[in-house]
């Protein structure tokens, strides 16, 4: 017969190691899910700051490391496999994966949200030495110092805000003539003194040698192109969930992100959403963390309803 565990994780992030901490500290038979390794899109940072105990910051990939550490100390296991697909409605939730099928009573999507991106050449290659995707993350290393910043959206909104009192210089690059973002935004960003606004324009190119040294912006009106000098530029430009693994089964809202409040219940019984990939109003290390602590609990009390 098939092991059938307590609980499936897909995800090995902060919010699915989290999940995975607290459901086998509390005896339930646990498994994570990852393709790559402990942290998620949180490996990839640097430096994380905002992340209560690490009173001098932490690299995100030591903190993720640390975390699955936590995890397994009380009992859960961790599969390095790429999941394929999954049947969630049944009563046992089948996650087809690179190494076989995997079935589990429950299961808990952590699976995150990635930054759009431009798509500009060096794009890739800029990520920590001056291109970003979130200033609540890494603005405070441009501190003085003058920026880029892609988008006119509510993200876009809030990370110029965030900026503007950080920064020398902010420098908002926009494909409209006004902000998308709501209009509480607007008054206050119009105001501040120290960003200035490119409208009807893209970034068409990244000036680089070791790192960014400036972004060429060209004007969708004129036609035009200028040569802006700049520290560092940060991409705006909204995020994408990873929810192409499960079609149609589970609700999203229009952004494409899994339909889950407070409790991290989905519309299926028995799968619970976390972390990045669910409707919230902050995505962060410590909110992902909180979604996983939460979840645990509603596993257990599902858990204890069927027997």
């Amino acid at each position: 017969m098939e092991h059938i565990y307590d609980t499936v994780i897909v995800g090995g992030g902060p919010a699915g190691y989290t999940a995975a901490l607290y459901c086998a500290r509390a005896g339930l038979d646990t498994v994570v899910l990852e393709k790559l390794s402990a942290g998620g899109q949180m490996a990839l940072t640097m430096q994380i700051d905002n992340y209560p105990g690490y009173e001098d910051g932490v690299d995100g990939f030591t903190l993720g490391e640390k975390m699955q550490a936590g995890a397994e100390r009380f009992g859960a296991n961790t599969e390095l496999v790429e999941v394929l697909g999954a049947d969630l409605t049944a009563k046992v939730k089948a996650i087809e994966t690179s190494e076989g099928m995997i079935y589990g009573k429950t299961v808990i999507i952590a699976t995150g949200a990635v930054p759009r991106e431009l798509g500009i050449d060096g794009e890739k290659e800029l990520v920590g030495r001056g291109v970003n995707y979130c200033a609540a993350c890494d603005g405070m290393f441009y501190k003085g110092k003058t920026v880029v910043v892609v988008g006119g959206g509510n993200t876009a909104a809030a990370d110029i805000t965030i900026l503007s009192r950080i920064c020398e210089k902010v420098i908002v690059v926009h494909r409209r003539d006004t902000l998308r973002a709501t209009k509480i935004y607007h008054d206050q960003l119009m105001q501040a003194e120290n960003v200035e606004f490119c409208w009807d324009s893209v970034v068409k190119e990244f000036l680089y040698e070791d790192k960014l040294t400036g972004v060429k912006i060209h004007n969708l009106k004129n036609g035009e192109d200028k040569i802006q000098n700049c520290d560092g530029v940060f991409i705006s430009i909204g995020r994408q969930p990873d929810t192409r693994l499960w079609g149609d089964a589970l609700a999203t809202d229009s952004a494409g992100y899994i339909i889950a409040d407070e409790t991290t219940k989905t519309n299926l019984p028995g799968v619970f959403a976390i972390g990045d990939v669910r409707t919230k109003v902050m995505r962060q290390v410590v909110t992902a963390v909180s979604d996983g602590a939460v979840a645990s609990h509603f596993v257990e009390e599902y858990l204890a309803e069927q027997q």
